[in-house]
């Protein structure tokens, strides 16, 4: 499983949902995850992929992690797992 069908995996179990119907351009918010299931997507994806995410979620906008669509998600978990791998 790619990082992106990862991703998908993850963000769809937290918003109930199929991971069908869940698309690259899908926002936490159209898909009716609330920031508590942002925070829980956050920490599977901390331990699915072995990062560190760097989110606030108090201020979930702010910071380098871009969570605004999935597509921007994948992009933020590759590029910290390069990052971090170097």
């Amino acid at each position: 499983m790619n990082v992106k069908d990862q991703v998908i995996a993850i963000v769809a179990e937290q918003a109930l949902l199929d991971p069908s119907d869940v698309t690259l351009e899908s926002t936490p918010e159209s898909l009716g995850i609330d920031s508590l299931g942002l925070v829980e997507a956050i920490f599977a994806i901390e331990e699915t992929f072995d990062i560190s995410v760097p989110f606030n979620a108090n201020e979930p906008t702010e910071g380098d992690f871009d969570i605004s669509s999935v597509a921007k998600i994948i992009a933020g978990i590759e590029k910290l797992m390069a990052e971090q791998k170097s």
